[in-house]
């Protein structure tokens, strides 16, 4: 190897040196974090949505649209393989078409709950182990997810905001976080 070949590397190695410290001096503290992270414990997952786009057929209970279809078939595909152990719904065609394809997936019956009921709702669902999906509507679901501890974020848009998904974990040392995402065709105000 030719003397400048050996000089090169040589300063190579010692600049990394500092390098490779800073990396170690930073992770440490990220090991210990990680470590007492793991020890907080999930209680249970929770999926809560608004209904898929729902049919202007003049009823007080009306299917969903061939839109609506299509989002609930995403939401099945979005959660297939999330290990959920309980599917809630209103008694409504439009809330429970949109998780009747999650349904048909995972194997679970859907379970009902009354809308009007939000507060009996809530203490179930904080007493329950596990991963669940609730279906409910504009009015409910954020006022679902507050009841729950969450952030419910800001108003749904009644004229077409179906694809929020809100996913809150409740963790053993009491915190509650909550994730606003959003799945199948945007909305767009």
């Amino acid at each position: 190897m030719n003397s400048w070949r050996k000089a090169a590397l040589k300063v190579r190695t010692l600049r990394s040196i500092p390098i490779i410290l800073l990396i170690l001096i930073v992770s440490f503290p990220l090991v210990r974090m990680s470590s007492s992270a793991q020890q907080q414990e999930t209680i249970n997952t929770i999926f809560l949505l608004r209904h898929a786009e729902k049919a202007d057929d003049g009823t007080s209970d009306p299917p969903l649209t061939e839109a609506g279809r299509e989002r609930a078939a995403a939401l099945a595909d979005l959660l297939e393989d999330a290990n959920i152990t309980g599917i809630y719904t209103s008694d409504y065609q439009r809330t429970r078409q949109s998780v009747e394809p999650l349904a048909e997936q995972t194997g679970i019956e859907l379970n009902l709950y009354d809308p009007r009921q939000l507060s009996a709702t809530a203490d179930l669902l904080k007493t329950l182990p596990g991963r669940y999906v609730i279906s409910g509507h504009s009015n409910t679901t954020p006022e679902l997810v507050r009841l729950l501890g969450g952030e419910p974020g800001t108003p749904i848009v009644e004229a077409g905001e179906n694809d929020r998904l809100y996913i809150l974990t409740r963790h053993s040392d009491g915190q509650i976080t909550t994730i606003l995402l959003r799945y199948g065709e945007r909305f767009r105000p």
